[in-house]
């Protein structure tokens, strides 16, 4: 907060606060926010919550006080008295990403002087960064969705005549066995469907000899996995096959790619290259990575135009894809920690074309 010229920062919904101080706003019209000033400022940071929420705060009193607010208070006043109190009428304000832009609103009316920021610029660069336990806590969410990958690499989870709805049913049940505390997403995307890479699973029936694009994740002790394998429900055609053996090469590419000190957007183009390469680039339409942590997006992106260096204690997606419109779609993807030693994938489950059990 100091070297950005911060005065003050107010975080509400998303994972900065949880981050600093364990607590998960929940998502309502009732403003929770922490309110944090810069050493100069002799101010323990306030967590401004409803009191009827105020049970769930489990309070570290050495890193934040508490001030709940009764339902005839107004909150956002609460909030700009606090900030008026310890840094006067014209501060820089950092509020959270995440924010309703109703508090916002309201906030910028009851302090008109301030400058107002993101709060992403003075938190991103540090959440950014995974200490040992958070990068533990990651390998550990990696390592249960491996178990439900490798399931369905070896066939465990029948396909063929299923609708994709009751297979991403399937996918997030045995997430939850396998220790994570929520499922954030299940994707199964099949034949023709399989060229949308956010799609949303539907009551397609699953058919022989097609791929069927698998991404999932969730929540595990707070940290977040997110994994991708496409499979085959017969032999693919030489042009799908083709097209696996490329992605896999540039996911692979992506991946050697992550060294401490190269560029977020070198490492796109790595994998990038191998798919214009062999002539399938027009087809590759998104990034090749995000940050993953508390959130399953989080910086840093993976992305052309992002020369922002990896640092060691980065974690992140490599997941290159090729989506034919209306055809078929594959995609590839691990979560990898920038180390000194070099890029370590978290996820261990093959790679290797899977012609799955009918």
């Amino acid at each position: 907060m100091q070297s950005a010229g911060v005065d003050a920062l107010l975080l509400s919904l998303g994972a900065d606060l949880p981050w600093l101080t364990g607590y998960w706003a929940m998502p309502l019209e009732r403003l929770t926010m922490l309110v944090v000033f810069p050493p100069a400022v002799p101010e323990v940071p306030v967590l401004v919550v409803p009191a009827l929420e105020a049970p769930r705060v489990q309070l570290v009193p050495e890193v934040f006080r508490l001030r709940p607010w009764e339902e005839t208070e107004g909150p956002v006043q609460v909030v700009a008295s606090l900030v008026r109190r310890s840094v006067g009428e014209r501060p820089c304000v950092a509020v959270s990403d995440r924010a309703w832009a109703s508090s916002l609103l309201q906030l910028q009316g009851e302090l008109p002087g301030a400058k107002w920021r993101a709060a992403s610029s003075v938190l991103a660069p540090l959440r950014s960064v995974k200490d040992d336990r958070e990068v533990e806590a990651l390998a550990r969410a990696a390592s249960s969705a491996d178990r439900v990958a490798n399931a369905l690499l070896q066939g465990e989870i029948p396909l063929v005549g299923r609708t994709e709805r009751d297979v991403a049913t399937e996918i997030g049940q045995r997430l939850l066995a396998e220790g994570h505390d929520r499922v954030n997403f299940a994707i199964v995307a099949s034949g023709p469907n399989a060229a949308s890479p956010h799609h949303e699973p539907s009551g397609r029936a699953i058919q022989v000899g097609e791929p069927v694009v698998c991404d999932f994740g969730g929540s595990m002790g707070g940290y977040c996995s997110d994994i991708t394998r496409t499979v085959f429900t017969g032999p693919p055609a030489a042009e799908l096959a083709r097209a696996y053996e490329v992605v896999e090469r540039a996911q692979a590419s992506g991946v050697a790619a992550a060294q401490v000190g190269a560029p977020c957007e070198q490492v796109d183009a790595a994998a990038r290259q191998v798919i214009a390469g062999a002539g399938l680039g027009e087809y590759f339409v998104h990034r090749t990575g995000h940050g993953i942590g508390l959130e399953e997006h989080e910086p840093p992106y993976l992305v052309a135009g992002n020369d922002a260096v990896l640092q060691a204690g980065n974690v992140f997606s490599v997941e290159p894809g090729v989506y034919v419109p209306g055809r078929w779609g594959v995609r590839i993807e691990d979560i990898v920690v920038a180390t000194a030693q070099g890029p370590r994938s978290l996820n261990q489950a093959s790679h290797a074309l899977t012609v799955v059990p009918v």
